[in-house]
């Protein structure tokens, strides 16, 4: 897609970092914006910051974790502008993990998995059938991570799995719509190249009731991606952060190109990822990333 002008986007998790990066960009290409998003503050903020660039915007409070909540989505965006072009399964958490795997609260797994995962699938159920059956030129964009995708760390075993699940959805609606030969595009975007500043490390804010954190785990205060650097430089790992606004750039040019992998990576990361995959042709144990310290 070369031209997003009047083209109309829905962006999951779409108030606040990459989500609200990318719904400003394409506003300022043009674009109509559905902000579909749990935060109703944070919703409106995005929303009036869009239409002060001069360009259409509505918010939807949606819930991803809920199926009728994304169909009742879909339905205003489309009562609103009549079709939609672009959706991008943006929403995402982490589930503030520390320690062992096994220690591991059975809420944070679900948790994970809810948004993660079930929130991608819902989107999917929610929105592609519209997109399948017009056929016409349009984009379905979901936000994984490379951790997950194409490398393992170990500090973060319920965001990389569950993004590594969220990669084999994506790659699966890919095939499908190679199948049907659609004009239906599907990319998997990894925000990136480093750590995004965004309120993922804040995701307990909107944790729900019914999932509560275990008030024994530790809680080390890292709510920002600063957090997160002070903490590793603290133990030897330089860390580099990406704005969000980065992200959306690399995002709309990836779609420019109809590139499937929208993937910056960063030099340790990109020869992880292919020692990884040397290690499976070789029939090898998988390798440590090897972070730079």
């Amino acid at each position: 897609m070369k031209n997003f002008k009047d083209k109309v986007a829905v962006i999951t998790g779409g108030a606040g970092g990459v989500g609200r990066a990318i719904g400003l960009a394409l506003a300022r290409e043009g674009a109509k914006i559905v902000v579909a998003d749990i935060e109703q503050g944070a919703m409106d903020k995005t929303v009036s910051d869009i239409q002060a660039l001069g360009a259409e915007a509505i918010g939807v409070q949606a819930d991803v974790i809920k199926l009728d909540s994304m169909k009742a989505a879909q339905q205003q965006a489309v009562d609103a502008y009549g079709d939609y072009h672009l959706v991008f399964a943006n929403a995402g958490i982490g589930a503030g993990e520390f320690g062992m795997l096994w220690d591991y609260d059975d809420n944070d797994w679900n948790w994970g998995f809810n948004v993660n995962v079930w929130g991608v699938i819902n989107t999917i159920r929610a929105f592609m059938p519209l997109l399948a059956e017009r056929n016409v030129e349009s984009h379905f964009v979901i936000s994984g991570s490379a951790n997950g995708a194409v490398v393992k760390l170990p500090y973060t075993p319920i965001y990389t799995c569950t993004k590594a699940a969220v990669q084999s959805i994506t790659e699966n609606l890919y095939f499908q719509m190679q199948q049907l030969d659609s004009n239906v595009q599907v990319n998997a975007l990894m925000p990136g190249p480093h750590s995004v500043d965004t309120g993922i490390f804040d995701s307990g804010r909107n944790r729900p009731e019914d999932l509560p954190n275990n008030p024994m785990k530790p809680d080390f205060g890292m709510k920002t991606a600063q957090d997160m650097k002070v903490m590793m430089e603290q133990a030897g790992i330089k860390v580099e952060i990406t704005q969000p606004e980065e992200v959306a750039e690399t995002a709309l040019a990836g779609l420019r190109n109809n590139d499937f992998w929208i993937m910056p990576l960063p030099p340790a990361i990109d020869e992880a990822m292919r020692a990884y995959h040397q290690s499976i042709y070789d029939r090898a144990a998988p390798p440590m990333v090897e972070l730079d310290g």
